[in-house]
């Protein structure tokens, strides 16, 4: 066989692991970003990527060892570049709409643990070839510059080396730098166009595979071109704004009525802003009973922490409604603060701080205390571990005044015992004396109150009696007669031990199963006709 003159010194190959390596890991982060807005970027689904990710890169090394032993070529290592180069510019183009039609297929086809399959067999489609073919990478090179025993542990540590090193590389840049700069398809893209000129430049200096070449920058062209689109949501044609950030990807809905935030294709809205300034029925209407519980009417000025800020809406009703109440908020993603001004009309003397909500806690003085604490952390099956423990409860609890009351928002109200908001309901219960639930209607949310005041609600009932008539006391006396003290079990969460995104599943299950009755009646009965006639 012809040596290659561009491998000769063997910087090219060592260059080829670097970018293998760096591609992989970015591949990695953009299937997480794909698959997030469709089936939550929990740890459970990074356990699906990772996991997928590996058994793909294990079968590439098994095949790449034992095809470069077979035919010690580097043309064809760089022909599977080329195709992996491709497959992955195709990503963004089709990615999607697999994801869509593997989630319809598996609905229908499996009982429990949705997601969970969905996301697997997503992730087997869509990621595992290419991978598999980058996986071919660290063998075969090992074999085409491996020319004695003398050196060959050297050469194979300095290949992963620089795999590893291309590797953390490819972990940072996606994440802090081209994601949010320009999203992810232009992301896969770009690792895509690296992949493919490794490629090209090989071929170039050989003088050979000109067909294969061309049909591949033929192809890349195209899904840069006519197949990329920044839209997730590729059904939606009326969005004010849709990107992604650092941590989520979101989307903003306005019409002459109301303003909506969705962090998450698939499981609906997290904010609603009605522009007519009424009251919606919605979670953060019924967590107005918590400035009644600690007394709003009694006190010059009540003190309000929300941990979980998004939008603001919370802030921006308490505010409507109470002409005594100081409010403070904490949001992590800096895009949704930002969002919360232009779209949802957040007040600009509401200060925002863009940090996560325990860590902030634990930053407080000790005596910083407030009146009302609002966690509205929790979103789909994404619910931080760190902001559901006893550890964390007993953090906010410390930072209540003697009588502040906590809300707490649930949005996976399960219906079966010991269900997610029974361990939440149970792990608050062990911090606090006096804890009230209430279902919000028409939703799966539930707004649970806490306060070691155990005339907590007396207090709001004296308020409720002193409150002039209007909506919002009429609203507050249904909330009243709705809530029911809550009998706390055992289940008790911890730092070291606070399953929540399998607890969360698992009521999604319930949901999507209860959702899904109507659908699968209506394919036995008619077959996807019947489906397809809604």
């Amino acid at each position: 066989m012809k040596t290659n003159v561009l491998l000769k010194n063997k910087a090219y190959l060592y260059l080829t692991e670097f970018f293998a390596g760096m591609s992989v890991m970015a591949v990695e982060l953009g299937a997480s970003r794909l698959l997030a807005p469709y089936f939550s970027s929990s740890q459970i689904v990074w356990t699906i990527i990772i996991g997928t990710i590996m058994i793909a890169m294990a079968l590439g090394n098994i095949y790449g060892g034992r095809a470069a032993d077979k035919d010690p070529d580097p043309g064809k290592l760089y022909k599977r570049i080329l195709i992996a180069s491709v497959w992955i510019a195709a990503i963004p183009a089709v990615g999607k709409y697999l994801v869509i039609g593997i989630s319809a297929l598996v609905i229908f086809s499996v009982n429990s643990n949705y997601l969970i399959w969905a996301a697997f067999v997503t992730c087997m489609i869509v990621f595992v070839f290419p991978l598999f073919l980058l996986g071919t990478v660290t063998p075969s090179l090992a074999k085409y510059t491996v020319e004695s025993l003398d050196d060959n542990g050297k050469i194979v540590g300095s290949l992963g080396a620089a795999n590893t090193i291309g590797s953390i590389i490819g972990t940072f840049v996606p994440t802090f730098v081209s994601i949010p700069a320009v999203g992810t398809s232009v992301t896969f893209l770009i690792f895509s166009g690296i992949l493919l000129i490794l490629s090209l430049i090989f071929f170039i200096s050989e003088k050979r595979s000109y067909i294969a070449v061309i049909v591949g920058v033929v192809l890349f062209i195209l899904f840069s071109i006519f197949g990329y689109s920044d839209s997730f949501a590729f059904w939606e044609d009326d969005l004010s704004y849709e990107g992604e950030s650092v941590y989520n990807y979101l989307q903003v809905r306005e019409d002459d009525k109301k303003v909506a935030l969705s962090t998450n294709v698939l499981f609906g809205v997290q904010s609603v802003y009605q522009k007519d300034n009424v009251l919606t029925g919605m979670y953060y209407d019924y967590a107005m009973a918590a400035p009644y519980m600690a007394g709003v009417g009694e006190k010059e000025n009540l003190n309000m922490l929300i941990l979980g800020m998004g939008t603001g809406t919370y802030a921006t009703q308490c505010d409507r409604y109470f002409d005594n109440i100081s409010a403070e908020g904490v949001e992590i993603d800096k895009k949704i603060i930002d969002l919360s001004r232009e779209y949802f009309y957040l007040p600009d003397d509401v200060p925002v701080t863009e940090y996560d909500g325990r860590a902030y806690l634990s930053a407080l003085k000790d005596d910083d205390r407030y009146d009302v604490i609002m966690v509205d952390a929790y979103q789909d099956i994404t619910i931080p571990f760190q902001m559901s423990s006893i550890e964390f409860f007993s953090m906010v609890r410390d930072h209540l005044t003697d009588d502040g009351v906590m809300v707490v928002n649930m949005n996976m109200r399960g219906q079966k015992e010991g269900s997610i908001n029974d361990y939440l309901s149970d792990t608050i219960s062990a911090c606090f004396s006096e804890v009230y639930t209430v279902d919000v209607k028409g939703s799966t949310n539930r707004e649970l109150f806490a306060s070691n005041n155990e005339k907590m609600m007396e207090t709001m009932e004296k308020e409720l009696k002193a409150e002039k008539e209007g909506d919002l006391k009429a609203f507050m006396t249904n909330v009243d007669r709705e809530l029911t003290p809550y009998e706390a079990g055992n289940r008790i969460l911890t730092d070291d031990k606070a399953p929540v995104e399998l607890l969360g599943m698992k009521v999604i299950d319930d949901i999507i199963r209860e959702e899904l009755t109507y659908y699968k009646a209506l394919y036995e009965n008619g077959g996807i006709e019947a489906l397809l006639a809604i």
